[in-house]
Parts: C-alpha cells; sequence; structure tokens
C-alpha cells in the first residue's frame, strides 16, 4: 500500500535529501537483499560487516536513488512484514530511533497485522484470503497513512457496511462498533520474567521482569468512559518504563518518568496507577511495563562435568519463600547440542518425574504443579550417547561444555511484583451495574541455568 499524501509530506521534510521509494518489485529485491534472504553467501561490507550489527528491526535498504531509511521489517511464519514509516524532521544527521514517532505506529500497525494472519498460517487458503481482505482493512485502520486502528482483528471486512454505519459524533476512531447487553470488563495481569543464572563468583546474574494488562471492554454507548487502578503491595518494588495504550485520555506525569536505565530512589512513583480510558471495542493491551524485582522466582544451579564418553549432570532448584507454591506446570528441559542420540540414562531424582527423547537429545524434568515443603529439589545422573548424526540438535554458542537448563512455568493468580486489580476500584460510567472480571498470572520466558563448570555467554562481569 503506498500513500501519496505520505510521500508529499516527505519531500517537504527532507528536500534535497529526500530518496524517492522505488517500484514495488526494486524495493522488494532490495529488501530481500538487506535481510541475506538472498544472495546471502556474498560478503557485502555494508552489510554484513561485524561493525555493523543491528540490534533493532529498522533497516536502512540501499536503492538506486540512495538509501531508505527507517525500514522496520521483520518474518513471522514464512512471512516479511514491512513498513516505511515518515520522519517528521531532516535525515541528515539520522536521528536517534526512539525520536522517530512513526516507528512506533508502523510497529503497531504491522503487529495488528500479523495478529490478524498468523492464526491462519496453516491454513493456505484461509491465509490468502485474509491477505486479499487487508487492501479493504487498510483503508479503516489506516486511511491517510497515519494508523487509526492498530487492531485489524477488529474491523469489519465488508467495506459496504462500513459505509452505511452510522457514527455518533463524540464515537473516537478506534471504537469501530457499538456493543449491545450486559457491561462486563475482563482485565488479566500477565507478568513473564527473564533470567539468566551462572553459579559463578565473577558473572552477575540477571532476570527482568516484563508486564502488559490486557482489557476487553464490553459496554454499551459511543465512547464510554472506564478508569481502571493498578496497586501495588506496600513492599512491591515500583513500576517503570511505561507505556500506554492510544485510548488511554490522561495520565500522572509521574508514572512515566520512571526508567529501569535510571537507579531506583525514593522519588519514584509508586502507585497507584491510574488509567481513565475510552476502550475499544476488542481486547487491547492498555499498558505494559518492567520492574526491578530483588530475587529471581527459582534460584538453580547446573553443573555438566564431561568424564570420558559419559557426562555427569546435576541440576539443584529452589522455589524462592516469597513466591505461590502454586504451578500450573513447572519443568525444566535440559538439551544436549552437538553429541548425537541419548544412549543411555541413569539419574536419581528427589521430586518430579523424568521423561527423555533419544532423538532431541533432551531431557524433561517435570516438577509439577507444587515444590515440596522445603522448597528444593534436586536432578543428579549420567548421560551417555550415540553417534551424532544431521537430525540431532547442534548449536553454535553450546559447545564443549557450555550447556544450559531451561525452565518453563506458570503461576495463575501471581505476579511477581504483587500488581493487581482492586475489582472494586473499576469506574464505568454507564448506566447499569458491570460484572468486572481480573486475573494475573506470571510465565517464565527464556529462563535459562547455564552450567557453571563452562564458560557461557554473559551479560555482565564485576
Amino acid at each position: 500500500r503506498r500513500y501519496p499524501t505520505v510521500e508529499v509530506r516527505a519531500v517537504a521534510f527532507n528536500g534535497s535529501t529526500h530518496v524517492p521509494v522505488p517500484s514495488d518489485s526494486a524495493f522488494l529485491k532490495a529488501l530481500l537483499f538487506e535481510l541475506r534472504l538472498v544472495d546471502d553467501h556474498i560478503f557485502v561490507e555494508h552489510r554484513d560487516t561485524c561493525t555493523r550489527i543491528n540490534h533493532s528491526s529498522v533497516y536502512s535498504v540501499s536503492t538506486d536513488a540512495g538509501d531508505l531509511w527507517p525500514v522496520i521489517a521483520f518474518q513471522k511464519s514464512g512471512l516479511i512484514y514491512a513498513c516505511l514509516p515518515l520522519v517528521e524532521e531532516p535525515l541528515e544527521p539520522r536521528p536517534p530511533l526512539l525520536t522517530v514517532i512513526g516507528l512506533s505506529q508502523g510497529l503497531a500497525l504491522l503487529l495488528g497485522i500479523v495478529d490478524y494472519i498468523a492464526p491462519s498460517r496453516k491454513n493456505e487458503a484461509e491465509m490468502n484470503a485474509k491477505i486479499g481482505q487487508l487492501r479493504t482493512l487498510l483503508i479503516q485502520a489506516c486511511p491517510l497513512g497515519t494508523p487509526l486502528n492498530t487492531n485489524i482483528r477488529s474491523l469489519n471486512s465488508n467495506f459496504e457496511d462500513i459505509q452505511d454505519m452510522p457514527v455518533a459524533k463524540d464515537q473516537p476512531a478506534w471504537r469501530s462498533c457499538t456493543y449491545k447487553g450486559k457491561p462486563q470488563v475482563n482485565v488479566c495481569i500477565t507478568e513473564k520474567v527473564k533470567c539468566m543464572q551462572y553459579d559463578q563468583r565473577d558473572v552477575v546474574d540477571t532476570w527482568q521482569v516484563y508486564g502488559a494488562v490486557n482489557c476487553k471492554c464490553d459496554i454499551e454507548g459511543s465512547a464510554p468512559k472506564v478508569t481502571l487502578t493498578l496497586n501495588l503491595p506496600s513492599n512491591g518494588p515500583p513500576l517503570q518504563d511505561i507505556v500506554v495504550h492510544h485510548c488511554v485520555t490522561s495520565v500522572d506525569p509521574a508514572m512515566l518518568m520512571s526508567f529501569s536505565a535510571l537507579p531506583l530512589d525514593d522519588s519514584v512513583y509508586s502507585g497507584p496507577y491510574k488509567f481513565p480510558f475510552i476502550p475499544p471495542s476488542d481486547s487491547f493491551n492498555l499498558c505494559f511495563y518492567t520492574s526491578q524485582v530483588p530475587v529471581p522466582p527459582i534460584l538453580g544451579c547446573y553443573q555438566l562435568i564431561e568424564e570420558g564418553s559419559q557426562i555427569k549432570i546435576t541440576v539443584n532448584l529452589k522455589l524462592h519463600e516469597s513466591i505461590k507454591n502454586s504451578f500450573e506446570y513447572c519443568e525444566a528441559r535440559i538439551p544436549f547440542f552437538n553429541r548425537g542420540p541419548i544412549a543411555q540414562l541413569e539419574y536419581k531424582v528427589s521430586y518430579g518425574q523424568v521423561d527423555f527423547s533419544r532423538e532431541k537429545s533432551l531431557l524433561v524434568w517435570t516438577i509439577g504443579q507444587k515444590f515440596p515443603k522445603s522448597l528444593e529439589v534436586s536432578l543428579t545422573g549420567t548421560v551417555a550417547f550415540g553417534t551424532a548424526g544431521k537430525e540431532h540438535p547442534t548449536d553454535y554458542v553450546c559447545t564443549g561444555n557450555t550447556a544450559y537448563v531451561k525452565l518453563y512455568f506458570r503461576i495463575p493468580d501471581f505476579t511477581l511484583t504483587g500488581c493487581y486489580v482492586d475489582q472494586h476500584s473499576v469506574q464505568i460510567f454507564v448506566p447499569g451495574k458491570p460484572k468486572i472480571t481480573a486475573s494475573r498470572e506470571l510465565i517464565s520466558s527464556d529462563y535459562y541455568l547455564w552450567n557453571s563448570k563452562a564458560p557461557a555467554p554473559t551479560v555482565f562481569k564485576t
């Protein structure tokens, strides 16, 4: 999709430095080259040099007329999603990414398209039909080049119906339809914890918490007003790096001024966090946040030692006493790379069950829904391997004794920060008594325990 209105604005902003967008075929060819999906066997200095490591999905695409920047592009389920946002300032010198408003708008629109198309990726006919409807949907979502509604799934694919649909004067663009029925609000706080533990003196363990508050508001009216409050316990770490949905009408500026890159002090805003908003018709993420929690939920130690043709492994896990001991699932997966199939396994486990896949060279230790009263579990074992083939897992990082255990768990009705929604504090300014449902959960994400007997990829060293 091209927007002449946006291209005219780009010429006005950039003047002599403006690079016109080439034809679709020329742009696609240049983009595939930049993403190393064609000619990846050829070394091209501006693309492949080690001094140019791309830490984001923002690229500079070389064309005959010059370099197009910033191009957002990423791959998902065999498809490439890309857009070229408008930079509303001179391009020379290049402004910092965080100052380009169009980047977040373009990324939100692409993620909305992913959310619309991705569920049908296994059915080619259904996926082709959805892609065919995209042009109609984009007319609603982004009529003149500025995204008005990035939730593509909530839009009506029958354009004739949309033209006839009466819209109230006060109805915002993101409310594509009105609801009829009993008012109800569903809120779910999902926190994900990422962790790297090394069990080494000279390497610092790291962990981060990322939260998202998802809402679904079925409320009558063209522009209903809702106020939702997030609360923390008295000793809960403050929420930081808060990003709010565009439907939020106002927030306390102090709420948005706490950044995880800065040291915590007593002046950091610690709540309550109030969000007045006019909800979209479909489910949406009201806000995202991070937090600096003092300890990870599960502390662990992994040791792998090679002895001749066998390796000895030891895994110790301890659930921190402040964590709710009630899991939907909890398991530790122990992969063995570059070693061939598991030929022999002898083990002793203090709690839970152990299964293994010979072909995948993988041990799965299922701890279950609770840790024992001691909150500690352990696994020791000896593993021997057969001859490695092409079908067995390989990894460029996990060579020699460099190896890891990865934890997978979900704790319902719990958050690591203690963040919760008080159902009585949800205010809805419409007639009738609404039904309010609030839930929360903690999920592991990239939760690694590295072998303490070998060097591991590290983030920080003391």
